[in-house]
């Protein structure tokens, strides 16, 4: 994903590349606070079929309760950029140690 991409995703929820299909499942209201929030944001979208989906209740969270939704963001962006940099010392580790396997190898062999 490019910079670009990430960039008109943000402008355009519509064109994300790899989105999670889960943001247009409908959202059962078996909660009173759920109930409450579908009702209020099938009042804003007015949806066609009347099904109110995950990603209409983060567009009215983003747009009306920001400052509860970006801490929310914030928090899972933290968690990724800390699990990829613990990936890629992993990834390192593993390369170092395969290198070092090769080299010991090849110095059993020359020793033969």
């Amino acid at each position: 994903m490019t910079v670009e991409d990430i960039e008109s995703s943000a402008i355009d929820g519509n064109k994300m590349i790899d989105e999670n299909p889960d943001i247009l499942k409908k959202v059962i209201p078996s909660t009173e606070i759920k109930e409450w929030l579908v009702g209020y944001v099938g009042k804003k979208h007015q949806p066609e079929n009347g099904e109110v989906t995950i990603d209409m209740v983060l567009q009215a969270m983003a747009e009306e309760f920001p400052e509860f939704l970006l801490p929310v963001a914030e928090e899972n962006f933290i968690r990724g950029y800390r699990q990829a940099l613990q990936d890629a010392e992993e990834g390192r580790k593993l390369y170092e140690e395969n290198l070092q396997k090769e080299t010991d190898f090849e110095n059993v062999e020359e020793d033969v």
